[in-house]
């Protein structure tokens, strides 16, 4: 049995599981979906065809399923999914799909999403994920698993952010970034591996190894880039890690990619 604050709006039409609590001053639109032990602090704003999974907390202000920021869009039925065990903290912002977009933004599982930060219309972001204060997604963006997105930082529209990445704070992502990178900076670089974050994740000491010198080898100043990463599938065709950076890169060939500023 849900539980609500006498102060909150919730329409008749919303879907509520068990044990939901909605607390003072939220509103609650007619097609939201509230799985399972969904917890709204206060004063959220949930719209349109939004789905949260279950034991998922939602902080102050948070604002979710609005309708895409997007001068194409004309009131479609899109949507929005956010899956389980995520927390939501103060005035977090997530916006619903377009058509042209797929109509959906999709939000993946056991995520930190920390004051201010802002999912646009038609991403899809994975689990584990953190995003600092601020961090910003435009439209149609790719956030892989395991990604922390730094204070302040932001990603262009329709930009990958490869799983197991790190964005610093203030960087301005608008090149796609390659499993395990580290990028930083206004426009962002590729700075090495995020090895804190492969560190605290439990990667074997081979696995960083492989990574680091196929690093080496991608980006280094002999031959063509294309050279570089085919010899790269070939030397480190074992390593599941490397080959993911490999698969990364030639998945979306035409996308520009976040290269080192300076020699290694």
């Amino acid at each position: 049995m849900a539980t609500i604050h006498p102060t909150a709006i919730v329409d008749a039409g919303a879907r509520l599981g068990g044990d939901v609590v909605i607390g003072p001053y939220c509103i609650i639109g007619e097609h939201v979906t509230l799985h399972d032990r969904v917890s709204l602090t206060s004063h959220v704003v949930i719209e349109g065809m939004t789905e949260i999974g279950e034991d998922t907390t939602v902080g102050p202000f948070a604002m979710l399923g609005g309708v895409p920021q997007h001068l194409a869009y004309k009131g479609e039925p899109t949507r929005l999914t956010i899956g389980p065990r995520n927390r939501i903290r103060e005035h977090v912002t997530m916006h619903t799909g377009t058509v042209g977009g797929g109509g959906v933004t999709s939000v993946g599982s056991d995520g930190l999403y920390m004051v201010a930060s802002h999912v646009a219309h038609d991403c899809h972001v994975g689990d584990h994920v953190v995003f600092a204060n601020n961090a910003t997604l435009g439209g149609h963006v790719t956030i892989g698993n395991y990604v922390f997105m730094g204070g302040l930082s932001a990603v262009h529209q329709f930009t990958r952010v490869g799983p197991y990445s790190f964005a610093g704070g203030g960087a301005i992502i608008t090149k796609d970034v390659i499993p395990y990178g580290s990028v930083w900076g206004n426009h962002a670089h590729l700075e090495g591996l995020n090895l804190v974050g492969l560190k605290r994740r439990g990667f074997p000491r081979e696995t960083v190894n492989d990574l680091r010198a196929a690093y080496r080898l991608l980006f280094a100043d002999e031959g063509t880039f294309q050279e570089r990463v085919e010899d790269t599938a070939r030397v480190f065709a074992g390593s599941a890690a490397v080959m993911e950076i490999v698969g990364f890169i030639r998945n979306e060939a035409n996308r520009p990619l976040c290269l080192p500023a300076r020699d290694l």
